[in-house]
């Protein structure tokens, strides 16, 4: 066996078949009956002409049956594509056409979105509803394992919504992006597997529940569920974020380690424990972790207050590259200059301007770069596969856009995306340094920074805010907290306060709606 994504799931559910492997909103999976569902499944997806490299949309919330059809798909060396399941006719519209759409499974209150859109795909031959539907499609096959052999080199597609364009189709082999997101490389030791096999040895002592709270759709979230199968974990899901089920979730599953997308989930989740009059036994929790979101400083200090405790771990990574690295959060040590400082994972770099290895140190702005088990490239765009892929000095590396500088001890402080930094006055700003500051004022709830043209600067500094319930406040009082945190230049020189707050669904920012309100 070689290091194939549904080899690997298939070891598992042979090593840990009476384990549960998912838990989400009552519905419960053992390892055995996922493997028993999923080649079902494939079994149908396979009699509708779905095959070797051929592409499954699945269009849903969070739920067993997510991973269920990741697994079938899988199974047949298909590809499936996740959908994020705000977009509209028009976004999905251009997905299913960009992702050449074969199949599609989709949650029943997405039909009329469906229907709107699917006469103009003629690619797309066969579609599934989650309910009886699809459990009559599962109850019609086999689910026996009679598939052919595979290959580390079938495909696995991570379409990223971005922060400012249409959504891109990341192309991963499955023995890179294994290496580079499911376990492969230990981000505590920098070590390689070796061999497939070790996977379910680490799992065998028993596995831990996990609880990853983004949705599906987001690549952290996927490789919690794919990445901790290999090892026997259990994974607990829920259809949509709400705070105070989270911790439900966390007493009732006994859940021991919580990863979400910085502020905008651990804010208010926190802020939900502390309303509660400690109404939840949480002692099973050991551990929070959080990737893809700024996670403020003030919000870490609240969670070190009723957990002193927790091991608490901040991560750096994009769709492109992977895992970048990761560090562990102490108590009493939450400040950060930007982003968090990681110790960078195997084949982690930084590179300057023309293409150098940045030195610790230096004080050197460059970017992040990953080499090695990287992505061959975006899902039919050319120009944007050469721009990020570079060879470099006989090297090809990944380098979708992230600044960063090198500390003299060698880990890496991330400073933001490039494609959403602000140029004001020749000073570069990156929003989220500048959104940890804001956020950290106590009238402030949630925040996202933008730059607006500016006749004399080019571009001036404008964050969107929403305040706490009852609570009021002026840009003079921003500019002053903020005077405290972060360099004088950084500083907001314009304030919208907005009622309804929009992020992504993994509470990532939503630049291109911040800048709509900036420029209102």
């Amino acid at each position: 066996m070689e290091f194939n994504l549904a080899d690997l799931f298939e070891r598992a559910a042979d090593e840990y078949p009476d384990r549960v492997y998912v838990v989400a909103d009552g519905d419960r999976r053992t390892y055995g009956e996922m493997e028993a569902r999923a080649n079902a499944l494939a079994h149908h997806l396979a009699a509708e002409g779905v095959g070797p490299g051929d592409h499954v949309g699945i269009y849903a919330y969070n739920s067993v049956e997510w991973v269920e059809i990741l697994w079938a798909t899988f199974k047949l060396r298909a590809t499936w594509i996740n959908i994020n399941y705000r977009y509209v006719e028009d976004e999905l519209r251009y997905l299913f056409d960009n992702a050449d759409l074969k199949a599609l499974v989709y949650q029943e209150e997405f039909t009329d979105r469906v229907k709107s859109v699917r006469d103009t795909l003629p690619e797309l031959k066969h579609a599934l509803v989650i309910g009886p539907e699809y459990e009559s499609a599962i109850a019609a096959q086999s689910s026996a394992r009679d598939f052919g052999p595979r290959s580390p080199d079938d495909i696995y597609i991570l379409y990223t919504g971005g922060t400012t364009g249409m959504p891109k189709g990341v192309v991963w082999r499955h023995e890179d992006v294994f290496f580079a997101l499911g376990g492969g490389i230990d981000p505590m030791t920098n070590t390689r597997v070796t061999k497939p096999e070790e996977m379910v040895e680490k799992g065998r002592a028993g596995g831990i529940s996990m609880m990853p709270i983004a949705p599906l759709m987001h690549g952290a979230s996927q490789w919690s569920v794919m990445g901790g199968a290999f090892q026997g974990n259990k994974l607990v899901l829920m259809a949509k974020f709400d705070p105070s089920r989270v911790w439900q979730y966390v007493q009732d599953e006994k859940v021991m380690s919580v990863m979400m997308t910085g502020d905008a989930m651990g804010r208010p989740m926190i802020e939900a424990l502390e309303a509660s009059g400690d109404q939840w036994d949480l002692s099973s929790l050991f551990a929070i972790s959080s990737t893809a979101a700024v996670f403020s400083p003030s919000v870490k200090d609240q969670f070190f207050k009723y957990f002193p405790n927790i091991i608490m771990t901040d991560a750096i990574g994009s769709s492109e590259t992977g895992s970048n690295g990761m560090t562990r959060v102490e108590a009493g040590h939450t400040a950060m200059k930007g982003g968090p400082t990681v110790t960078g994972i195997l084949d982690t770099v930084v590179l300057d301007d023309d293409g150098n290895l940045v030195q610790p140190g230096s004080g050197v702005v460059g970017k992040v770069a990953r080499r090695g088990n990287i992505p061959l490239g975006y899902y039919k765009d050319e120009q944007k596969t050469a721009e990020t892929f570079p060879v470099i000095n006989g090297v090809r590396y990944a380098i979708p856009g992230d600044f960063a500088t090198v500390e003299a001890d060698g880990r890496i402080t991330l400073l933001g995306r490039g494609s959403v930094s602000i140029n004001s006055g020749g000073e570069k700003i990156f929003p989220e340094e500048v959104e940890a500051a804001v956020k950290s004022h106590p009238e402030v709830y949630d925040c996202t920074v933008v730059g607006v043209p500016d006749e004399r600067w080019g571009q001036r500094v404008v964050a969107v805010v929403q305040l706490r319930p009852g609570a009021s406040t002026t840009l003079e009082g921003i500019q002053q907290h903020c005077r405290t945190k972060i360099a004088g230049y950084k500083v907001p020189r314009e304030l919208k306060v907005v009622d309804d707050f929009v992020r992504s669904p993994s509470g990532k920012p939503d630049y291109r709606w911040a800048k709509e309100q900036a420029e209102a």
